[in-house]
């Protein structure tokens, strides 16, 4: 190294960094705001961001580090998955668990033979590059799924399906992906089916049992600080990806499940835990599309416009289409929503990250991989993405307005054995007209404190609620589930919620 002509890294040095970095982030938080209102996902913004501070925007920045790209672009999945499995919601989930399988395995397998055909047949790449385009292009994105899914009122059950299936099958796409940019022959089929088979396995068994280990630790140890909640459960669902991931397992899959066993699990200060990793997931997003953003040279896309519109079109088409209806036909899913979920298998960080792969891995012809990939992603993205909630009115999918569900916020009151759980009544919520003593809450548990306008006072039996208050209860350990599903189940049904068959099973969202 030439020490002598390298300049140290001054203050003043980091000083410019932390300006442009918060400039960067402002401005792609600003970007938010025009992305909810048009539909499209925030991803191609980012994107945009970053191509126009790199070598050929205004900034100049000349960025080339794929592997660089990659480490980070890891990273950013794995707070991405971590936080998107903290906001499923296992009833809604478990319906439609055979389905999201189905769709991440077989699924991804229709997909990347059918893409690869096309890009050998019609673009005229070799077998090799063909495949590791098909099994880039084949992975759902969760980040692109999770932002513009939860706009958009579908039904529980589609919803469901689509945002396990981008968790899902982000794991059996990297270990393709990696398969095939491996110098030297590829693997009989039989003997890369058990390798993948046997990583998934690996990974689902260590992300369940971590995630149920950090569950039953938070719940039974009151830490000292509300804020430490928070950092527990990310730390815990990074602890899962590292431990799958040492164990050769799919450390992806395994903090995506853990991440799915903590959010479901009731902890304590569950909205603040939730706005946590919302804002990390924002933070990674806005990195991650960024520096892949720099790592793309436009002057240098002009040639693969055609092929990836090609590809893009066969995969949109053909091969997104016909996995759907081949995985569903067991299920006897309705049409309307077989056509949806064809199209809503949207794309975004996750095929660009994986393009990075043979570029590290060094295959030939991987620089012009990634730029179809690239302009793939970035042209499908502006079709599929604003005509998403077109298609679900066209098909009448739309659930339309429903009963708000309540904020519920748990402390452990360690001394007293209890809980004090703060629920806020929203604006269309049936607890509206309630009276106290009609909740019916379990023996154990009782409304303390209602504030209402700014007011606080202790409710009589007859004290009817409405919206916009929030109640203090506090619940003894035992029966501190069975109340907050009672409060729940009140939420989405009124006063007659037992008899109308809703339970509020529900607990920590």
């Amino acid at each position: 190294m030439s020490q002598g002509r390298e300049r140290p890294l001054t203050v003043h040095h980091l000083n410019q960094l932390l300006l442009v970095c918060s400039l960067v982030l402002l401005v792609a938080v600003a970007a938010v705001r025009i992305s909810s209102r048009s539909g499209l996902p925030s991803l191609l913004v980012y994107l945009g961001i970053g191509v126009a501070i790199g070598q050929d925007g205004i900034g100049h920045v000349q960025f080339d580090n794929a592997g660089l790209t990659q480490v980070f672009g890891y990273a950013a999945l794995v707070v991405i998955l971590a936080e998107g499995g903290l906001g499923t919601k296992w009833t809604e989930t478990r319906p439609v668990l055979p389905v999201s399988a189905a769709l991440a395995t077989v699924g991804v397998a229709v997909s990347v033979g059918v893409t690869a055909t096309a890009a050998h047949f019609l673009v005229g790449l070799e077998w090799r590059q063909a495949l590791i385009i098909g099994a880039v292009v084949s992975s759902t994105d969760a980040a692109a799924v999770f932002s513009v899914l939860r706009r958009i009122p579908l039904p529980p059950r589609v919803t469901g399906a689509l945002e396990a299936e981008s968790g899902f099958n982000d794991a059996p796409v990297v270990i393709l992906v990696l398969a095939f940019s491996t110098a030297g022959p590829i693997e009989h089929w039989y003997v890369l089916l058990g390798e993948i088979t046997l990583e998934l396995a690996i990974g689902a068994v260590i992300g369940l049992a971590v995630g149920w280990l950090g569950s039953w630790g938070l719940r039974h140890v009151a830490l000292p600080a509300s804020g430490l909640y928070p950092i527990a459960v990310m730390a815990i669902a990074v602890a899962a990806y590292a431990a799958g991931a040492m164990a050769h397992g799919s450390g992806f899959l395994a903090v995506y499940l853990a991440a799915m066993v903590l959010g479901n699990a009731g902890l304590p200060h569950w909205p603040a835990t939730r706005g946590f990793a919302e804002g990390l997931g924002w933070i990674a997003q806005i990195g991650m599309f960024v520096l892949l953003g720099l790592l793309v040279s436009p002057h240098e896309l002009g040639d693969d416009i055609v092929p990836a519109l090609v590809i893009g079109l066969a995969l949109t088409v053909v091969a997104r289409p016909l996995s759907v209806v081949l995985c569903l036909l067991p299920f006897r899913v309705p049409w309307q929503e077989q056509t949806l979920m064809s199209w809503a298998g949207l794309r975004g960080a996750v095929p660009v990250i994986l393009a990075t792969i043979p570029m590290v891995q060094g295959v030939e012809g991987s620089r012009r991989l990634f730029n179809i990939v690239f302009v793939l992603v970035v042209v499908y993205t502006l079709v599929q993405g604003p005509t998403l909630p077109w298609l679900a009115r066209r098909l009448r999918l739309g659930t339309g307005t429903e009963a708000a569900d309540l904020g519920i916020e748990s402390a452990p009151l360690e001394r007293l054995r209890g809980h004090l759980l703060s629920v806020d009544i929203p604006q269309e919520s049936k607890m509206h007209g309630v009276e106290v003593a009609e909740l019916r809450l379990p023996k154990g548990a009782a409304v303390t404190l209602v504030v209402r306008g700014g007011t606080s006072f202790v409710p009589l039996p007859t004290t009817m609620l409405r919206h916009g208050d929030e109640l203090l209860v506090v619940a003894t350990d035992p029966v501190r589930d069975a109340t907050e599903r009672r409060l729940r189940a009140v939420g989405q049904g009124g006063k007659l919620a037992g008899w109308l068959g809703i339970d509020g099973e529900d607990p920590g969202h």
